[in-house]
């Protein structure tokens, strides 16, 4: 349950931003395209943080079970420097590279303007959101999942307070549209950040000291190789959005919708959909020390049990966001300000369609997880790539130059299904072999 809310309130982040800024008088809708089209780094940032923070914590809490301390601590000092390295590569993007990313998305010079003041705002102080993805995941592998909680809540309303002052300049702040919604993210993540690292320091199962941060190579092989499994997934997710965005671009603009309606329609239903799969991750996550520990342990059925439990609960989820999705999609739009009637048409048929196999969705996240956390990366790895990378990009190319628009929005529900299949392949054969038998 901790991590489930954990998970949750980390949605919160775009959505808050995105219900913000599309109220903007004016240009709200421009403001909207801007977020979508930063929103795949931001998916990037969260891809590698979360790999790296993944890694640690299935090495480390392995490590926990093992009764190997000394390796514990080596782990958590391992991932401060791999960390480190990444906070800096995205400070050199955030200084350089996205002009250059956002003028490859959008030719709108208002657009373009805003997009790059979001996104170079989110990638400087990108430390935040770094550090908490990996001192998060510390805290579980050590039992310690409520503290993650405390410091999720905090962040989320340290960004939500502070989001319609910078925004719209309210109480004496000044008036800075959306580069106010990514001051006000970036203090929320920053505040996260703070507490996950003060809990740790109280922490007495893994006790960091100079030694531990000494650079070790098998362990930064494995805690990389523990962690390219949710990462893939992330970086799918990703690399689906910005061509996801071009075909939106391109294909709306033959249709009746014009290239805008559809591409901030669907900036907005992914980051709703964001929120169902991060309570899907949300079970992944507090499932990954369970079968860990008692892998490492030997405790074998125990493993199978916590699984299918996980499985269980992820189905009644998906099984409730899918009524969701296909009963009140107008009602869910309209948190996201008002529009044409032919954005909600578009909305409408994007929430019921893109989304209709949302009720399996469960399968792939936790399964793809569930391998990683037992030593099994390059099963993890491949079903992580199932839906975005083997089905869904091949659709979201093939089935527009047959169907137009509505050949993105059939894409989603045939890859949902073949990756749910794919997963309930691989787990049923991996329990008809040793040692779960």
């Amino acid at each position: 349950i901790p991590m489930i809310i954990s998970m949750m309130l980390q949605a919160v982040y775009n959505i808050v931003d995105s219900a913000f800024v599309a109220n903007i008088k004016g240009t709200g809708e421009q403001a909207l395209n801007a977020l979508t089209l930063a929103f795949p780094v931001q998916m990037l940032m969260v891809a590698v943080g979360i790999g790296t923070g993944v890694g640690v914590n299935v090495l480390l809490a392995r490590s926990l079970g093992e009764k190997n301390h000394d390796r514990a601590n080596r782990t958590v000092g391992n991932g401060i420097f791999l960390m480190a390295v990444i906070y800096i590569i995205f400070l050199v993007f955030g200084l350089c590279g996205t002009d250059i990313y956002i003028s490859s998305q959008t030719t709108n010079p208002v657009i373009k303007d805003m997009a790059n003041d979001y996104l170079r705002i989110c990638c400087c102080y990108s430390f935040g959101v770094l550090g908490f993805s990996l001192y998060e995941k510390v805290l579980q592998a050590t039992g310690r999942s409520m503290y993650s909680t405390i410091a999720q809540i905090a962040g989320p309303v340290s960004n939500i307070i502070p989001d319609p002052m910078l925004i719209y300049g309210l109480l004496g702040f000044p008036k800075l549209g959306v580069a106010g919604a990514a001051y006000a993210t970036v203090i929320g993540q920053v505040i996260s950040a703070g507490l996950v690292i003060w809990f740790l320091s109280h922490c007495k199962t893994v006790t960091i000291r100079k030694e531990h941060l000494r650079i070790s190579r098998p362990i930064i092989a494995r805690v990389t190789s523990l962690g390219t499994a949710p990462c893939s997934n992330q970086l799918a997710m990703m690399i689906v959005q910005i061509i996801m965005n071009k075909s939106l671009k391109y294909y709306g603009s033959l249709s009746i919708y014009g290239e805008a309606i559809p591409i901030a329609c669907a900036g907005i239903i992914t980051k709703v959909n964001q929120v169902f799969l991060s309570l899907i991750i949300g079970i992944s996550q507090g499932l990954q020390p369970i079968t860990s520990y008692n892998y490492g342990a030997g405790k074998y059925k125990r493993v199978k049990s916590a699984y299918l439990f996980a499985s269980t609960c992820g189905f009644v989820i998906a099984l409730i966001a899918f009524l969701l999705f296909q009963f009140v999609p107008r009602q869910i739009i309209s948190i996201f300000g008002n529009g044409s009637e032919s954005y909600f048409q578009f909305s409408i048929s994007y929430f019921r369609i893109f989304l209709f196999f949302t009720f399996i969705n469960f399968m792939q996240p936790i399964t793809s997880n569930f391998f990683t956390s037992i030593g099994k990366p390059k099963k993890g790895t491949f079903l992580s790539l199932t839906r975005q990378i083997l089905f869904l990009l091949p659709l979201l190319i093939i089935l527009p130059i047959f169907m137009g628009i509505d050949g993105i929005m059939y894409s989603g529900p045939i890859a949902d299904g073949l990756a749910g299949a794919v997963a309930i392949f691989m787990v049923f054969n991996e329990f008809r072999t040793r040692p779960f038998r």
